[in-house]
């Protein structure tokens, strides 16, 4: 088995015993998509090799911080990610850089290099697809767990400011994902105007 693979069972083996269970959203499953969009998009920006692998390791981490706290989870993330890896003999460099791709998925997105805005897209590609409403109602569903009084119409709300704000950093999401996240926004602020 390659490297790669040994971790990735690792990883998915303890988000799968550790995470909270009201995390609909943020669950294994959102890893192994986030995985999945990472190596498709970073196909169309020719990534390859060992930034691929580290692009992978930044994917399967990025959330792993939840099983311990949501509030600065990528920054816990970062710090589960350097203790594992560095165990599994990657250099402190390369873990280095892997902690900056997991960073560059924090809320508001600053990626600043070509691997950072691959898993920035690949985090929120789903914006911009047919499965945008199906996902999105999973991420309503695990923030009720923390503000149970939240609307319908205040989600809305609140998709409406963050769709509004997001952008795309790879020329594949750009291109591909930007129209379909913009008709998805469209959808969102016709519902709010049949509730008002």
């Amino acid at each position: 088995m390659d490297q790669f693979h040994k971790i990735y069972a690792r990883v998915i083996s303890n988000l799968e015993k550790n995470l909270p269970s009201w995390l609909h959203y943020h669950s294994a499953a959102h890893t192994r998509h986030v995985l999945d969009q990472t190596i498709f998009i970073a196909g169309k920006e020719h990534v390859k090799g060992e930034d691929l692998f580290l692009l992978k390791l930044a994917a399967l981490y990025h959330d792993t911080g939840f099983m311990k706290s949501r509030e600065k989870h990528e920054e816990i993330s970062c710090s589960i990610a350097h203790k594992e890896l560095v165990n599994d003999g990657l250099e402190k460099e390369d873990v280095d850089k892997v902690c900056k791709m997991i960073l560059a998925t924090r809320i508001p997105q600053k990626p600043e290099t070509k691997l950072e805005n691959i898993i920035a897209d690949a985090d929120l590609e789903y914006l911009g697809t047919p499965q945008f409403n199906a996902i999105s109602n999973r991420l309503y569903k695990e923030l009720l767990h923390y503000h149970p009084n939240m609307s319908r119409e205040q989600w809305n709300e609140i998709q409406i400011d963050f769709i509004s704000k997001h952008s795309y950093h790879t020329n594949y999401c750009k291109q591909n994902r930007e129209p379909g996240k913009l008709a998805n926004l469209e959808h969102i602020k016709k519902e709010v105007r049949k509730q008002s």
